[in-house]
């Protein structure tokens, strides 16, 4: 076992007393299932989640408690630590950290409260009646990737109109990751440009290898999958991007930040700032069936002029006009 999930084991069972103990004495537990690692959710995730806590009344230690479960990436954790939240009968389950989390958390209870981040359509994939009564114990946010990945697509083909060809990089144990190839295949197809090609990793190895694939493919450009983590290795993934200058379009601002050159999507911050205050609405007695879930409604465009610099790309008056944000 590595020692970052020795670690993270014993901080997992270290919880276990403290939540028994809260519901003891009579302190709401809130069972927080994430794909990520305390490193990795610090900002934006937990930081955000609690602020929304907070905004509805609710402070860890204070008058609720939180009892975590970290996958630490290995997405075949999740259904089983989503089962244990469900048999300690926690009052809500935030599901933390997109699709693989929600999936996990509404195949283990029909009947803990749960709210999720998802970039699915929860209609499509059975997990809601209705965006506007869910009609079961599920409810959260709703980022439908599958719409923003046909604009990601168009605005990058607005940077590179000289690219023939996308390609996708992934992480395969994202369950978002196949109905996510056949919209940017689809996207592909309507601008004319050639056959996708897509890499898989789920590993800094394979985040290498699928960056040398691409060299060998002399790739024209590169849309990165909105997986939570390849962004835990957004530093390495933006430094291989300028190191063999690929024009690549990310899904949220962190990229950018560090040095990418483009981003279209909406923001993490809020979105788990959201699933901190459907949480705190259900402790107060709101019941999920009638919580309409919330889509992410706003969306930023965030542009890296000093990317754009090293890339020697020209950005459009009609595409800066429509930027959010640029960074210089």
């Amino acid at each position: 076992m590595k020692r970052r999930d020795f670690v993270t084991l014993l901080s997992c069972v270290a919880a276990w007393p403290l939540a028994a103990q809260a519901q003891q004495s009579g302190l709401p537990v809130v069972g927080y299932l994430s794909t990520g690692s305390p490193e990795a959710d610090a900002t934006p995730f937990l930081t955000a989640f609690r602020k929304g806590l907070g905004e509805m009344g609710f402070f860890e230690g204070k008058n609720v408690a939180l009892e975590y479960r970290w996958a630490n990436f290995h997405y075949e954790r999740l259904p089983v630590m989503a089962a244990e939240l469900a048999q300690r009968s926690v009052a809500v389950i935030a599901a933390i950290g997109g699709t693989p989390t929600g999936l996990a958390a509404n195949a283990a209870t029909s009947t803990v409260p749960v709210v999720f981040y998802l970039g699915i359509d929860p209609v499509k994939f059975g997990l809601v009646s209705s965006l506007n009564r869910p009609g079961g114990n599920i409810t959260g946010i709703a980022a439908l990737q599958a719409e923003l990945v046909a604009k990601r697509i168009e605005l990058l083909h607005e940077l590179v109109p000289n690219a023939k060809v996308a390609d996708l990089l992934v992480n395969p144990d994202n369950p978002y990751t196949d109905p996510e190839a056949r919209a940017v295949q689809d996207a592909a197809r309507s601008l004319g440009l050639g056959e996708l090609q897509i890499l898989r990793a789920n590993s800094g190895p394979e985040i290498d290898a699928a960056f040398d694939k691409l060299a060998q493919l002399n790739a024209d450009a590169l849309i990165v999958s909105a997986d939570l983590f390849l962004l835990s290795q957004h530093k390495q993934i933006v430094g291989r991007a300028a190191q063999q200058t690929l024009p690549t379009m990310y899904p949220w601002r962190e990229y950018v930040g560090d040095g990418g050159l483009v981003s279209y999507g909406p923001s993490l911050f809020e979105a788990y700032r959201l699933v901190g205050i459907y949480t705190g609405k259900i402790l107060r007695g709101a019941p999920p069936a009638d919580l309409p879930v919330e889509q992410a409604s706003k969306v930023d465009l965030v542009i890296n002029l000093n990317a754009t610099k090293a890339f020697q790309i020209t950005v459009p008056i009609t595409v800066m006009g429509r930027a959010d944000e640029v960074i210089e």
